[in-house]
């Protein structure tokens, strides 16, 4: 571990520092706005009187009366504008940067907000959730990319998992203000403190860099090896990183984005004259490699339905959605959506306390465990917790069954602590890992838009079907959930730890083949 923390200061930079955190309050606002009416719902909901409450101080309703299916859509309608927001972002970010689509991002994320504090009505604060969830689907579709771009290349899972950290401690957030500002109108000050988080994150934005890797595929050679510069200081040697990147050696020198072009293109018509006089001789992985060059430089990117027909990228499209449903699908946001109203049967006045301590131990869990994605393997840490997940699930139905609130307890603790081990921030990596640069973004907003639908499928219909088999019966079936994501993980997900491109992951080129190149 020492030596891995060496190796890491070794790599970082006060700015890659600030650029990271920078674009990670956009997860954190994911993670805010989708806990935020967990712990003041029945406040908001007219059902519960409390200190404050009676006769209202501004022109505003001191609650808004709605009955279960009304919040209920107010919940789940946030994740509509999610799904826009993922559907989206990946082709804006793929054409005009990630910096740009992040920057973006900060209007809905600033403006919903407000939407939300000051609605006098359930269609006003609908809409406010819609339009934040246009932010928070951007956000979780373009920062992980950003992320993976500007992190060094032996520590991406380790950043990686940035994505869920910050999204961690935006529900940590809202549930801590929730637990004290849940009385009278201050409910209305929980939503508004999302917009100050916007506005925080677009002045951050103004000074942050774009990606360099978006740079160099763009054709601004110069520009991002200035700025993989700044971000890794000025003792880096940056040969390494840059060659993984596969733009041709013109990328060595220092030049103008015309020469860079024309070299690359020099480079690769050499490497295609020599494939063709050593035919018999040279490997397909040889042509493959030379293509792959071309591919990147020429291609462009690759548009939202090619990633579904493409041979080369369908496979990909398909096992990181799937990871995507089943982050969802393995029942996460039943607990942080609805872990107060579930388990205040069986815990009174305790199950909001639960709800910040679960919220902080999921917080800790994800944080230390990020170092065990790069020591492990994407794929081990997921089939861990997808298993701790099912599991925890079963004994989590018995303990409401049994009215055991001892037992719901613990299982809630190990439920969200085996989510934080990997089904977490791993799906968050997969996308970057599994396909190359060009098919990266209309990759993650199929993935997004998946995960975005099952959300809305947890978030609207859980509080029903809990009602209807009733005794925590729904549990039984997260379990059975669990038990086939763990197969199809185990049978269908390649490893990327260690790999530098999508085509090692997949086996089109081997790292010895690419040596020998």
């Amino acid at each position: 571990m020492a030596e891995q923390s060496g190796s890491l200061s070794r790599d970082l930079s006060p700015y890659f520092v600030y650029a990271l955190l920078a674009a990670t309050l956009g997860p954190l606002q994911f993670g805010f706005h989708l806990a935020e009416l967990n712990a003041p719902e029945e406040v908001v909901r007219c059902l519960k009187s409390t200190r404050g409450s009676g006769r209202s101080t501004t022109s505003l309703p001191q609650c808004i009366p709605m009955d279960s299916f009304a919040f209920g859509l107010v919940s789940s309608i946030f994740t509509l504008g999610g799904l826009i927001g993922a559907l989206t972002s990946g082709p804006i970010a793929a054409k005009y940067g990630r910096l740009f689509a992040m920057r973006l991002a900060t209007v809905f994320f600033t403006f919903g907000p407000v939407a939300e504090a000051l609605a006098p009505n359930v269609p006003i604060m609908a809409v406010g959730r819609v339009i934040s969830g246009l932010g928070a689907g951007s956000a979780v579709v373009v920062i992980p990319i950003y992320i993976s771009e500007i992190a060094p290349p032996k520590h991406k899972g380790f950043f990686g998992s940035f994505t869920q950290v910050m999204i961690n401690v935006g529900i940590l957030t809202t549930q801590l203000l929730g637990l004290f500002l849940s009385y009278g109108q201050y409910w209305r000050v929980v939503l508004g403190i999302g917009g100050i988080i916007g506005l925080l994150q677009a002045v951050a934005l103004l000074f942050s860099i774009e990606s360099p890797k978006w740079d160099a595929e763009h054709g601004g050679a110069s520009r991002a090896r200035k700025h993989l510069r700044k971000l890794r200081g000025s003792s880096c040697n940056l040969e390494e990183e840059v060659d993984n990147w596969n733009f041709g050696s013109a990328f060595e020198r220092e030049g103008t984005d015309a020469e860079y072009t024309s070299l690359s293109n020099t480079n690769i018509a050499k490497e295609e004259e020599e494939a063709l006089l050593h035919n018999e001789g040279s490997s397909p992985s040889s042509d493959q490699r030379t293509h792959g060059k071309r591919d990147v430089l020429e291609q462009g990117t690759i548009g939202m339905f090619e990633v579904l027909l493409h041979p080369k990228y369908k496979r990909a499209t398909l096992v990181v959605s799937t990871v995507m449903i089943a982050q969802q699908f393995c029942g996460i946001n039943s607990i942080v959506m609805y872990g107060v109203r579930l388990l205040s049967g069986l815990l009174e006045a305790s199950s909001g306390l639960l709800n910040v301590f679960v919220a902080l131990l999921n917080l800790i869990i994800t944080l230390s465990c990020a170092p065990l994605i790069d020591k492990f393997g994407r794929k081990p840490c997921l089939l861990m917790s997808i298993s701790g997940m099912g599991m925890s699930s079963l004994l989590l139905a018995v303990a409401i069954a049994r009215h055991i609130p001892v037992l719901a307890a613990i299982t809630v603790i190990t439920f969200v602590g085996s989510f934080g081990l990997g089904l977490g921030p791993v799906p968050y990596i997969l996308s970057s890992e599994l396909v190359g640069a060009e098919a990266v973004g209309a990759t993650q907003s199929w993935a997004l838009a998946a995960n975005w639908i099952a959300t809305f499928v947890v978030s609207q219909f859980f509080p029903v079907l809990n009602e209807t088999l009733g005794g925590g019966r729904v549990y039984f079936l997260f379990a059975a959930l669990a038990a086939f994501f763990a197969a199809f993980v185990a049978w269908f997900v390649p490893e990327t730890k260690g790999r530098a491109d999508a085509d090692e992951v997949w086996g089109r080129v081997t790292n010895r083949q690419r040596r020998e190149d």
